[in-house]
């Protein structure tokens, strides 16, 4: 077994030097949900127990003697959404509302300290961050069920059982779920170039998600009651060693089924299983030396790859002495790739279309020169003819196999082979065509669109707030060009992106951030210090200029422009007459250009444009010094305002 082992090793290392990146995320997303591997976040653990310590001496240094009795218990421990809870119970809403205000006090205070781009004063973010982390949402949920049911008790009852009952689900659906997506991870990585991270989710596309946590249910339930005996701690651990593997192979089985194979197949080997374990001890070693860092980024993928690594082995084992239900470990093809007739007859259609690519019949489709050279870097193509719309759908047809194109080569593990169907993509998705280009008249329309649609958000969001209706933006018509802008830039700029969502994800907050930030400065400058917003106070903001509460919505919104909205919006109009689309367009284009000349003199400003509103509650005093940016002009109970506006 000892040479076994060490090949074992050497073959995990290996599959580990391959797949790097997927393994480490693998097993990091595991810590972070608390599924496994917790032990490798004890030095986020210690860092935030010594900052606490040190606040906590702070506190006690500068005696704080006003405050509630519960509160200057409660400081002297961690704090959390528990003690916020406990207090509520023990005591009354009212006792919990004001610790968590403490609480949120205390996070603002130590943010105003820091850094000014982690602000937890203003936007949506921030109230969120500030919610969460004092636990002011525990006691809104509470109130609100109490003024429900008549009884602030009863109101605490039910949120504690609700919280129970999210706090299973949680466990039940992804911390006791998510072994069995890491195995299959590792699986996949043994004899496969790539691993995409989109089989991070193979048991949702497979529609097996719910089995497989009851598999892994059953298993932790089963060695539950064995802990209560004197071996079952130690024999039973090595006996359902196996499930996860299993699981991730083949989570149709019944979980009883998947329990007793494993317990099959570990017979025999506990033993060698718990030395195979032993021998990873200097790893953990120099893992707790570290605080657990050297687990995350080496010690841990590299435990699983061999362990994967020894499941396969026991499985063959199992398969050639004929156990029940071995045969129900029917992937063949997680240890050996098909030959490239079996994938031929498979993917005939991919293999197609990778022989002949859409790149290769630009000039088929006389997109030549500077045509050419615009669909082919920024997907614009200037007017659509027969030829191009042919061109259109041969890119269609590559969009809806390009993911299975390493398959096809035999680089990453083959999806249609696999004995449970995944789900196939419906008619929508693939209509949807994320990678064509777009005419000119697209282009305008999506524009106008945009913008027209940003200052109904601004507009909206205003209204709501305040009651009041405000023309938002610097024109004076119904439009705010950098959304418009900035939908234009994605689908163009970024258009060779779009083959990668996660990419395609970070450049548009970067793109979208950079537009914004260069937008604000340059509006500054050429008005003579007017600021049309200022994001001072938002949390993880910019000079002002740009926050990560905008730019998170830039992304997302970038995201659904890129693969949902431009593409329904491009099949609207050709469904459509060009001529009175052509029409619209350039009337609208020129009153938006008379709008954009005359506003470069007379720009929009005023109440509600150009002045900026904050709750004087989560901002200081304006008398202590420390205010924002910007001359204070009102000044109220509830709020003041801070004019902008250069000399003011």
């Amino acid at each position: 077994m000892r040479v076994i082992r060490k090949q074992m090793k050497k073959e995990g290392r290996s599959s580990l030097k391959r797949h790097y990146a997927v393994f480490v995320a693998a097993c990091l997303i595991a810590a972070f949900l608390s599924a496994e591997f917790t032990g490798s976040l004890n030095f986020s653990s210690a860092q935030n127990e010594e900052r606490y310590i040190q606040q906590s001496y702070e506190r006690v240094q500068e005696g704080e003697d006003d405050l509630p009795e519960f509160v200057v218990t409660t400081t002297m421990g961690s704090v959390d959404w528990s003690d916020v809870l406990r207090v509520m119970a023990e005591r009354n809403t009212q006792a919990g509302r004001e610790l968590a205000n403490e609480i949120r006090e205390n996070e603002i205070e130590e943010s105003k300290q820091g850094s000014p781009m982690f602000g937890r004063t203003r936007g949506v973010l921030s109230n969120v961050v500030n919610q969460v982390s004092s636990g002011s949402i525990l006691v809104t949920a509470a109130a609100a069920i109490g003024s429900i049911t008549g009884s602030d008790n009863l109101g605490i009852l039910i949120l504690i059982i609700l919280g129970a009952l999210g706090m299973f689900l949680l466990w039940f659906l992804i911390q006791n779920t998510f072994p069995v997506v890491i195995r299959r991870i590792f699986l996949e990585g043994m004899n496969y170039e790539r691993v995409t991270p989109q089989r991070f989710i193979f048991l949702l596309r497979i529609r097996k998600w719910l089995k497989a946590s009851w598999i892994m249910f059953v298993k932790y339930m089963y060695y539950f009651f064995w802990c209560f005996t004197v071996l079952g701690i130690a024999v039973k651990r090595y006996s359902y060693f196996m499930v996860p593997f299993i699981a991730a192979e083949n989570p149709d089985m019944t979980a009883r089924q998947a329990i007793t194979l494993s317990r099959k197949m570990m017979k025999g080997h506990k033993w060698e299983c718990f030395v195979f374990e032993l021998s990873f001890i200097g790893w953990e070693i120099l893992g707790l030396l570290t605080m657990g860092v050297f687990n995350i980024f080496y010690t841990n993928p590299y435990k699983t790859a061999a362990f994967t690594r020894y499941y396969a082995e026991l499985r063959m084992m199992a398969k050639e002495a004929g156990i029940p239900d071995a045969e129900l470990l029917y992937d063949t093809y997680l240890y050996e790739k098909a030959n490239a007739g079996i994938l031929a007859a498979k993917y005939a259609d991919v293999i197609n279309v990778m022989e002949n690519p859409p790149e290769e019949t630009l000039e088929e489709a006389g997109l030549t020169g500077w045509r050419g050279f615009l669909a082919r870097n920024f997907g614009i193509l200037l007017f659509r003819r027969e030829q191009e719309r042919r061109y259109e759908k041969r890119q269609e047809q590559t969009v809806r196999l390009q993911a299975l194109m390493d398959d096809a080569r035999g680089e990453a593990y083959p999806v249609r082979l696999y004995p449970i169907p995944e789900e196939e993509r419906r008619r929508l998705v693939q209509s949807l065509n994320y990678m064509r280009h777009y005419s000119l008249w697209s282009l305008i329309v999506i524009f106008l669109g945009l913008s027209f649609f940003g200052w109904l958000l601004e507009v909206g969001m205003h209204l709501v707030a305040y009651g009041e209706f405000v023309n938002r933006g610097s024109l004076h018509g119904p439009w705010i060009p950098i959304y418009g802008t900035g939908a234009v830039l994605i689908l163009t700029v970024l258009n060779r992106l779009r083959k990668n969502p996660a990419l395609e994800f970070v450049a548009t907050i970067v793109l979208c951030g950079t537009l914004e930030y260069m937008t604000s400065l340059v509006m500054e400058i050429m008005s003579g210090g007017t600021k049309w917003w200022d994001y001072s106070g938002y949390f993880l903001n910019l000079n002002g200029r740009i926050c990560a509460e905008g730019l998170l919505v830039f992304g997302i919104g970038g995201l659904a422009i890129v693969y949902v909205l431009a593409p329904m919006t491009d099949n609207l109009l050709e469904k459509v007459n060009e001529k009175p689309v052509k029409a619209v367009c350039v009337v609208l284009l020129a009153v938006f250009i008379a709008d954009a000349a005359y506003s470069q003199i007379h720009p929009n400003v005023g109440r509600g444009v150009t002045d900026i509103e904050e709750d004087v509650s989560l901002l200081p005093h304006p008398e202590s010094g420390n205010s924002p940016g910007g001359a204070v002009t009102v000044c109220t109970q509830t709020e003041f305002h801070y004019h902008q506006k250069s000399g003011s």
